[in-house]
């Protein structure tokens, strides 16, 4: 495999962001990295980007990725201890999960046996393709468990927009949003990235993910710390990952 290899260093326009809480860099677990070396390439980058920090979030999403929690803190620790020896000035925070709304989600909300960000935060995220029903009830269990739910990337759901009835009620029920950083650098089309831009302007994303996958993302990473305009909403707008 070709890892990443950058040409120069980005300027760290993220710093005033400083923890990353959601990427795939547990390799082999879900659909992000691939090996330590392309986990530290993405790391690398991540640190010139300006974050300090990093919670990874593997994928929980049955059946595809029917991963197991304590299968995955056990990677996670063997992980850490690879990368101490690495130079690398950023650290690994802590594990958690994204958690897909579908199939079997319920029972582990119900278990608690879901990996947390920060011990506090689930990261929940809903199909690409298909609107769900009753994501406000599940979201209301949720919380009633004592968890913080918060919703990934909802500038990827083509199905919601600005004026969607159920954002907005997921909105006022205090799930909080959070917006990949490569969405507002159009990786993901021009929808989502205006989409993203939309809902950060309208008040309602308190977090910011880089959802670093592999050395791909890595790249586009880099490219979006040269654009003025995620440059410009970053001085205008503050978020919650700093204090986690």
């Amino acid at each position: 495999m070709s890892w990443f290899h950058r040409n120069k260093s980005p300027r760290p326009i993220l710093e005033c962001i400083g923890t990353d809480m959601h990427c795939h860099l547990v390799p082999n677990v879900d659909d992000g990295s691939r090996g330590v070396e392309e986990t530290v390439a993405c790391l690398r980058a991540m640190q010139d980007a300006g974050y300090k920090k990093v919670y990874i979030t593997p994928h929980f999403t049955f059946p595809r990725y029917p991963n197991d929690a304590d299968d995955i803190r056990q990677r996670f620790d063997a992980l850490q201890r690879e990368v101490e020896s690495y130079d690398l000035d950023i650290r690994l925070a802590g594990v958690a999960g994204e958690y897909q709304i579908g199939d079997k989600f319920n029972e582990l909300v119900e278990n608690a046996k879901c990996l947390k960000v920060a011990d506090k935060y689930l990261l929940t995220e809903l199909s690409l393709h298909q609107r769900r029903m009753g994501v406000e009830e599940t979201m209301f269990n949720v919380m009633m468990k004592g968890y913080d739910p918060i919703l990934a990337h909802p500038e990827r759901y083509p199905y919601y927009n600005i004026n969607s009835r159920e954002l907005s009620n997921l909105k006022e029920q205090g799930v909080l949003f959070q917006v990949n950083v490569l969405s507002l650098a159009g990786f993901y089309g021009e929808g989502a990235m205006h989409r993203g831009f939309e809902y950060i302007e309208a008040g309602w994303v308190e977090l910011l993910g880089t959802d670093m996958h592999n050395t791909m993302y890595a790249k586009a990473l880099t490219d979006a710390c040269t654009n003025k305009k995620i440059e410009k909403l970053l001085s205008k707008h503050t978020f919650m990952n700093s204090t986690l």
